[in-house]
């Protein structure tokens, strides 16, 4: 998956390079005849057809365009990084003015960002399981100590007072002990003895195979027959993640395929905020989408390499992240359209319930295209 990820980065670099449009600096070039249309030139680009004069042959130019491919390594990116940080609304209303020439357009590093961030968390490294386990065990240790301590005190409540309310509660805390302390018993016997299925005790993998299996067996115990059971949408992804890799990379190959659904899907909403207002367009409000999704995913990207790099890192990096979400959206949208700060403060808080929204589509359909059929 890390192959594909650089691949994907790679691509999405490449694509996006295929979109910008060639930028040239005016002065002394070649003079003669277009390589390509055969009109005369007398600088760096042709003034017909638009190519450029200099028609390089070795190998180590075509590694300096792969690279320029990739990265968008000029002057444009580090003019348009700044911005977007720090200064949101300008750099979309520049854009949609038509200042583009200083800056990449929101498509192209839209879709660098969003391979590049696949990319780096496809190498982001894990907890060991063999250090998640111990967790765990003290975790369930903790856990049954608190049941056992709710079921004495449901015992003692029963005994002054044996009423039907006070004997169900009595049986509920018992079956809730009997759960808690099977758990425990598993997690036990894994780190002593590992799993049957040859999955990493501890692991994600186990976990969610667990999760499923739990899913599982509550349907049969609540009456669904065999024949029931194996249809619908809901059986077909738990049957599915019992294989919990195979359930990742499929998950992962469609995000890599349709995470772009989430500017249509952000557009509309975006659009509904102004409805009432002239001037403003579905190019706009695309612009908009654009530079506000690349910055959130290099935010997610930032976060997730402080949390792994320290704890303590992260736990400082990424509540400053999450309190960024707003007061970017804020000033992007103050900025962008020109709105008084009472204009633009409903408007983000409106744009944040549209966000849940929209995030709750968008995981509906990455879970059922990958895992619902």
């Amino acid at each position: 998956m890390d192959i594909e990820g650089a691949g994907g980065a790679i691509t999405g670099g490449l694509v996006a390079g295929a979109i910008e449009k060639p930028t040239g600096k005016a002065g002394e070039g070649h003079h003669g005849v277009c390589s390509d249309c055969g009109a005369g030139v007398s600088g760096n680009f042709c003034s017909n057809c638009g190519q450029s004069t200099h028609s390089h042959r070795t190998l180590l130019h075509l590694g300096e365009e792969l690279l320029h491919g990739v990265m968008h390594f000029d002057g444009r990116i580090w003019r348009t990084l700044p911005l977007l940080a720090f200064n949101p609304g300008r750099l979309t209303r520049e854009w949609v003015q038509g200042r583009r020439t200083r800056y990449v357009s929101p498509l192209a590093i839209f879709l660098f960002t969003l391979f590049v961030m696949f990319f780096a968390l496809s190498f982001a490294p894990h907890k060991a399981p063999a250090d998640i386990l111990p967790d765990q065990i003290a975790g369930q240790r903790t856990a049954v100590a608190e049941v056992q301590a709710n079921l004495d005190r449901v015992k003692a409540e029963h005994a002054a007072d044996p009423d039907p309310v006070a004997a169900r509660a009595l049986q509920i805390a018992e079956q809730v002990v009997v759960r808690e302390r099977a758990k425990l018993a598993q997690l036990e016997r894994e780190l002593r003895d590992g799993r049957a299925d040859g999955l990493t005790p501890g692991s994600w993998q186990a976990s969610l195979k667990d999760m499923a299996a739990g899913d599982a067996e509550g349907a049969k115990t609540a009456g669904h027959d065999a024949k029931a059971e194996g249809h619908g949408m809901g059986a077909t992804i738990v049957k599915k993640l019992q294989n919990p890799d195979l359930a990742l990379y499929k998950l992962q190959q469609t995000l890599y395929k349709f995470a772009f659904l989430l500017v249509p899907l952000s557009i509309p909403f975006v659009a509904s905020l102004f409805l009432w207002k002239r001037g403003f367009t579905l190019y706009d409000h695309g612009v908009f989408v654009l530079y506000s999704l690349t910055f959130m995913a290099m935010l997610l990207m930032v976060m997730v390499v402080a949390a792994t790099l320290s704890r303590t890192l992260g736990g400082i990096v990424i509540p400053l992240g999450v309190l960024a979400v707003p007061v970017h959206m804020f000033a992007q949208m103050k900025g962008a359209y020109g709105l008084s700060i009472f204009s633009a403060l409903w408007r983000t808080l409106l744009l944040m319930v549209f966000c849940t929204i929209i995030i709750a589509l968008f995981v509906t359909a990455i879970v059922y295209m990958g895992l619902g059929h």
